[in-house]
């Protein structure tokens, strides 16, 4: 069904997430500010799992909320197929929060994009990080990660997909 090599294993997603979380914690030390937003879709599952993993480091409520992204997309006006819009969820205050953005696949940059103009229709946050589970390169624009679980030179042929335990019923990204 998921043809392809697997790049990670559920440990070594397990481990990444693990290892993103303390890093969050040494580079945001105002603790209260942090706030996850995750991009649909597997971005939010990602988001939730870093949301329990830095509550429970901390013993502090994190908040997370999701982000869909479709209607700020560059090339939906061009696309064959009418974008199929999924819940936005954002019921906190973004201002004053360090803003820890989930995806879960770093490409050309081009939803990060999206992402960084719908959450400034929210308000304005003091700053906003991004981590993604995997960075394959291929930027088009000038974006880049602070988080990152994973650094896997790619073709622009290849494709990455990421499978998740809430979405798929497994965990693993393979390389195809």
């Amino acid at each position: 069904m998921h043809n392809g090599r697997e790049i990670m294993s559920p440990g070594d997603i397990e481990r990444s997430l693990d290892r993103m979380a303390c890093e969050i914690l040494e580079q945001v030390p105002a603790q209260e500010s942090i706030a996850l937003i995750g991009i649909q879709r597997r971005g939010v599952d990602l988001a939730a799992r870093l949301c329990s993993l830095l509550t429970s480091k901390t013993d502090r409520p994190i908040v997370c909320g999701e982000l869909d992204i479709n209607l700020y997309r560059d090339d939906w006006t061009t696309s064959v197929s009418t974008p199929n819009i999924n819940a936005t969820h954002i019921d906190f205050p973004v201002e004053d929060k360090t803003i820890i953005l989930v995806d879960d696949v770093l490409f050309t940059g081009r939803t990060v994009r999206g992402a960084l103009e719908a959450i400034l229709d929210f308000g304005r946050p003091r700053a906003v990080k991004l981590l993604v589970l995997v960075d394959r390169g291929h930027r088009e624009l000038p974006i880049q990660a602070d988080f990152v679980g994973k650094v896997v030179p790619t073709s622009r042929t290849e494709q990455i997909n990421v499978f998740l335990m809430e979405r798929d019923g497994q965990d693993r990204v393979v390389l195809g």
